[in-house]
């Protein structure tokens, strides 16, 4: 009987380590998405995004689809983000995504004022 209640007690503990595991992967990164807009709340095809992290000031791009929407997987949860659009010769407002928003899914419509 002693036998049976370590070995359930350590089963239950394995199991509580693995879901741990589990949910501390799916918190492992971030997403962002949104769509990009033009005057009139037309979409924007082409317009391109762009997202600067705040540790290492690299900066990731990415071009609106023809539904004029963006995309970014694996963004970091721990690091600051500042995300705007250009068009042309237009740009967006910048937006920044905050490393205290513990939302695993972002999302920023960008609005660009244009001839569009």
């Amino acid at each position: 009987m002693k036998n049976w209640k370590r070995f359930s007690s350590l089963a239950a503990l394995l199991f509580l380590l693995a879901a741990g595991a589990a949910v501390a992967q799916n918190l492992k990164y971030k997403t962002l998405e949104g769509k990009v807009f033009g005057s009139g709340e037309a979409v924007l095809s082409g317009a391109i995004v762009y997202l600067q992290d705040s540790k290492a000031n690299s900066i990731r791009s990415f071009i609106s689809t023809p539904d004029g929407s963006y995309r970014f997987g694996q963004i970091s949860p721990d690091i600051d983000y500042t995300v705007w659009a250009k068009y042309k010769d237009a740009k967006s407002p910048t937006k920044t995504i905050s490393s205290f928003d513990a939302r695993r899914n972002v999302t920023i419509d960008l609005h660009i004022k244009t001839n569009k």
